[in-house]
């Protein structure tokens, strides 16, 4: 398989666990609020027109403008590329993660959320599964980055 294959072939499989999830909480009503595990870890369905902890609220336009720049813009740099390994692994991370959100703001006017954790007594925003994905994806690239900058290239 070549490397823009892996890349678009990974963010498509981020795209189609995170559209099932949200449409299977969202349907599911005795799903909308469950403890899962007692003081730690919820289903909690929320719409959010923001981003992470509601920043831009009711800002839907500008956030579905810059998650579609995101997205054309990065899967046109995997394709003009070659990438290793762990960019592939990145890029498809992150290009899954917002394409997801993406046709949430696009399709529905908000992001459907479900994952509620209390982490040291701290209730953590709401997420889904594409925003772990584009999380994991950036905290990824900065650690590469950092690795290459240090060591050479990755």
């Amino acid at each position: 398989m070549n490397f823009v294959m892996f890349t678009y072939l990974l963010a498509l499989i981020i795209v189609m666990i995170d559209l099932f999830t949200k449409s299977f909480i969202q349907m599911n009503e005795n799903l909308h609020s469950v403890e899962v595990i007692k003081g730690f870890f919820s289903l909690t369905y929320v719409k959010n027109t923001g981003m992470a902890w509601s920043l831009l609220s009711n800002q839907t336009l500008l956030l579905t403008l810059i998650s579609l720049f995101v997205v054309i813009y990065l899967a046109y740099y995997c394709y003009k590329h070659p990438l290793t390994r762990p960019y592939q692994v990145v890029f498809g991370l992150i290009i899954g993660g917002a394409a997801g959100n993406l046709y949430d703001r696009a399709i529905l006017k908000y992001v459907r959320d479900f994952l509620d954790f209390i982490i040291f007594g701290y209730d953590f925003p709401v997420f889904n599964i594409a925003d772990s994905a584009l999380t994991i994806g950036v905290i990824l690239l900065l650690i590469l980055q950092i690795k290459e900058e240090k060591y050479g290239k990755a």
